[in-house]
């Protein structure tokens, strides 16, 4: 079922979207302003929260991200629905004060994350 789900969200979040439709600064700043705080600029888990969550965030340039990347492309999109680790990321923030305002995501939204992202990851080696 898990799959069923993620896949679809892989669906949504590429359906539409070509690199040259999604609003790469739009995904950058989505990313930075809700994203590095854990994940770090470059996205190898270096924010200045990345430790201090259990368990700590995840290097997402590692190769067995890209490889998870490929076999399910909307696993980037789904974390961010789904949130498979329940209340981590809003414990983490509250535990450490760190105040982030609610956003109303749109679907051009998760593109564009999932666009910047893919695109950070890939340029890792």
């Amino acid at each position: 079922m898990n799959r069923l789900i993620i896949a679809a969200l892989g669906i949504l979040s590429l359906t539409q979207a070509s690199a040259s439709l999604a609003d790469n600064a739009n995904g950058k700043q989505l990313f930075l302003q809700r994203c590095a705080m854990c994940h770090g600029a470059d996205i190898k888990g270096t924010g200045p929260l990345a430790n201090k969550s259990n368990p700590p965030t995840p290097d997402l340039t590692t190769s067995a991200f890209k490889k998870r990347l490929k076999d399910y492309p909307g696993v980037i999109v789904s974390s961010v629905i789904l949130r498979p680790n329940g209340d981590l990321i809003p414990r983490t923030l509250r535990e450490n004060g760190v105040k982030v305002a609610p956003y109303a995501w749109r679907v051009q939204d998760f593109r564009d994350l999932n666009q910047y992202m893919n695109a950070v990851i890939a340029r890792t080696r």
